[in-house]
Parts: structure tokens; sequence; C-alpha cells
């Protein structure tokens, strides 16, 4: 049987390849594909977001490498950093009831 986080890894897996296979290196997301995953996966928390420079920022600081793509190594950087976040708001949410 598989388990939760086992199928939560898959799908974040999933995710990354769909969006990354587009175009260039199917292994890495240049940024058109990056703004489509944010765009298609993340949508509200681009709405969130109140500056149209927003993708290009996360960009940069994913691309830790600096090659102007970003590996699925640097993309679980921004899905836990945006997990933390929200277990944070969850944590904060629970001490108000």
């Amino acid at each position: 049987m598989v388990s939760q986080l086992e199928t939560a890894m898959e799908s974040m897996i999933r995710v990354f390849h769909q969006y990354s296979g587009k175009e260039g290196d199917k292994l890495k997301l240049n940024k058109a594909e990056l703004k489509s995953l944010l765009q298609g996966e993340l949508s509200d928390f681009l709405a969130a977001s109140k500056d149209p420079l927003v993708v290009d920022k996360i960009m940069k600081d994913l691309d830790e490498n600096r090659d102007g793509e970003v590996d699925f190594q640097e993309f679980v950087i921004l899905v836990a950093a945006l997990t933390v976040a929200c277990n944070e708001f969850f944590e904060a949410s629970m001490k108000d009831k």
C-alpha cells in the first residue's frame, strides 16, 4: 500500500516534469515553464502577490547555481518554503481557537 507521503512525493515529481518537459532541457524549468507552473498549480499564491515581478524574483531566489533554470532540487526548496509558511499559518489559526 502506498502511503500518503509517498503519494504526495510522486505528485510533486509528476507536476515538476509535466511543466519541465515543454521546452529546452527536459529536466529543468526555464522562466516561462516556471511561470506556467506557478499559474497552473499555485494560482492563489500568485494572485495574493501584487508584485508584477514576482516570477522574476522567485526565479532569481530559486536558481542557486545561476544557470537561468530551476532544477528539481531548486523546485523542492520552493515547495518546502511554501509548505512551512502554510503550516505556520495553520498553527497560528489553531492557537486562536
